[in-house]
């Protein structure tokens, strides 16, 4: 049974930072890569960042703020979160996936084969 478990969502300030992160199991993590995707209320789940073996991928909206690396070991992929903005409250989710992945999938959802419960993520203004 594959489980993806996130943690250290929380509530800060605007400019303030959080660190995401997701731990996998039962499946071999090194063969997927992962994804986080947010989603606010009204609004579709959208991509914030994924990482492959080697290559990362970033919205628009986070890039130059999110740091998304993965540690194969752990298990564990995390999301570095910095210079946070209201815009960015959401439920963050971890999302493990098989692929292929090319520059027109990468982001979408379906795309992904398993999914974290989320963790709540609010930014004060």
């Amino acid at each position: 049974q594959v489980r993806l478990v996130e943690s250290g969502g929380g509530l800060v300030q605007t400019g303030g930072s959080l660190r995401l992160s997701c731990v996998a199991s039962g499946l071999t993590f090194r063969n997927y890569a992962m994804g986080w995707f947010r989603q606010a209320p009204g609004n579709e789940r959208e991509f914030v960042a994924r990482v492959g073996s080697i290559m990362a991928d970033y919205a628009t909206s986070v890039k130059g703020r999110f740091t998304i690396s993965r540690d194969n070991a752990k298990n564990t992929v995390y999301l570095q979160m910095n210079s946070l903005k209201p815009e960015d409250t959401a439920v963050y989710y971890c999302a493990a996936g098989a692929g292929p992945y090319s520059s027109g999938n990468y982001y979408r959802p379906g795309m992904y084969d398993y999914w974290g419960q989320g963790t709540q993520v609010t930014v004060s203004s």
